[in-house]
């Protein structure tokens, strides 16, 4: 594999903390690059990038950005006044979009499977992880989670086989290579940059015709757009689904826990029964697609059971952070409202008396655009109390907040709280909750603290 663009050379990350930016800044490491990153805090991932080489300064500022770099990668969320990034444009140090170096680390393998979706990126991507590990197929991994078979985000393999999650936040897979291409839903997300879901399923068609005549398109029959994102390709499909596809799932059913049992056929000949250790209908359809992509790169059913049954969830992914005075503590990532529904339909099967959400919302434009959703996607507690909206890159213009959305969610029946600071609602979840409750902390910031702070006092 060829790495000679960025063969002994000094590389910067804006915001080397997040976690695909870790990951390919380590690869980097690993291949010989002597690298650089800022963050506006430390972190785990600042702290192992450091210990590996790597000189981290926490502040963005354009001192960061010295004359002897040779190249700096960004994220898409970085804004163009961003200090380091003007520094480097006036220097005329070469710029590269983080999935612009995903794209060009992915040209040195020959069997490159992004993983795209609204949702279940991580999980699924995981879960392939799993079952090629299984098979020795000494993989290069990027996931955009830690994952205990490889303790953290990323594995650098020796072999010509690349898995990555595949981001549509601005167009970003776009800039890929994938010899095999997963699309596991399409769904309104990203509203802040994609004009509607027309446009959003039109960049996914566009990711799918990135798949050469000779690779594999990888899809979800059950979702009703795919078809229109099959009709436009001219390469290899293969489907799956509860419902339909050439992989299917039969004779489901769920244990105390909500974790499946299930036959997997293809074509009608049933090819193997497994058991997951991952809870709700939705991790059906991720061991679907898993078990799809690795029949394309021809791993057995056996190694693709035992992949499958080894996985045992990434973090922050329906997560047992602990129990105290009879009460389990859960935390979760999902942040859109599909992603709150099918943690929550999980979340029934699982033993508890009540269900408490804290749920904290991941940026204003998000809460905008779906605000009618989020609203609906919270039946299923007996309580929610949310959290102030975490910002990730946005401003609080003031058109939208955790109050008003609290407001609109209690009409519906069902008792709703917004409650700002963390402290304050550790000292309420103290107060109120009772033996066999359940605890869900639910977000994609960093509202799992909260699950944490109850756990530790």
């Amino acid at each position: 594999m060829s790495f000679d663009f960025i063969k002994n050379k000094t590389v910067h990350f804006i915001g080397i903390g997040g976690v695909s930016m870790s990951a390919l800044a380590e690869i980097l490491i690993e291949k010989g690059s002597k690298v650089s990153g800022s963050d506006i805090k430390t972190s785990p991932a600042t702290e192992k990038l450091k210990s590996k080489g790597a000189t981290i300064y926490i502040g963005q500022i354009s001192e960061n950005i010295k004359p002897d770099i040779d190249l700096v990668i960004y994220t898409a969320a970085i804004q163009k006044n961003n200090e380091e990034f003007l520094k480097a444009k006036t220097l005329n140090i070469p710029l590269m979009s983080r999935a612009e170096l995903l794209g060009h680390i992915m040209k040195g393998h020959k069997y490159n499977v992004a993983i795209a979706g609204t949702h279940g990126k991580t999980t699924t991507t995981s879960m392939l992880s799993c079952i090629t590990l299984k098979a020795d197929l000494d993989p290069t991994i990027l996931v955009g989670g830690n994952l205990d078979n490889i303790n953290g985000n990323v594995r650098i393999g020796n072999s010509p086989y690349f898995i990555t999650e595949a981001c549509e936040y601005k167009g970003s897979f776009l800039k890929f290579f994938p010899s095999i291409g997963v699309i596991l839903n399409i769904d309104a997300d990203h509203l802040d940059y994609y004009k509607d879901i027309d446009d959003i399923q039109n960049a996914f068609i566009k990711f799918a015709n990135l798949i050469p005549e000779e690779g594999y398109l990888v899809c979800c029959a059950d979702d009703a757009r795919m078809k229109n994102v099959i009709s436009t390709v001219n390469c290899n499909v293969l489907t799956y689904g509860i419902n339909d596809g050439d992989i299917t799932a039969r004779n489901i059913c769920f244990d105390e826990k909500s974790c499946a049992s299930f036959d997997i056929y293809k074509n009608d000949v049933k090819i193997s029964s497994l058991h997951l250790s991952v809870p709700g209908k939705h991790n059906i359809l991720n061991a679907l697609a898993s078990t799809a992509v690795s029949l394309v790169l021809d791993i057995s059913t056996d190694n693709i059971k035992m992949g499958l049954e080894n996985f045992k969830g990434t973090h922050r992914r329906f997560e047992l952070k602990g129990k105290k005075e009879g009460i389990t503590v859960i935390d979760d990532y999902a942040h859109h409202p599909t992603e709150i529904k099918a943690t929550l339909n999980a979340a029934i099967n699982y033993p508890h008396k009540r269900i408490i959400c804290v749920f904290q919302p991941h940026t204003f434009s998000r809460t905008i655009s779906l605000f009618k959703e989020f609203t609906e996607a919270f039946d299923n507690v007996d309580e929610l109390i949310l959290a102030n909206i975490y910002p990730a890159r946005e401003k609080d213009t003031g058109k939208v907040s955790s109050a008003m959305l609290s407001k609109e969610i209690a009409k519906r029946g069902i008792k709703s709280t917004n409650i700002s600071d963390f402290k304050s609602i550790v000292d309420y979840l103290k107060s109120n909750l009772k033996d066999g409750d359940l605890l869900l902390t639910v977000g994609a910031g960093d509202i799992f603290k909260v699950g944490e702070m109850y756990l530790s006092e």
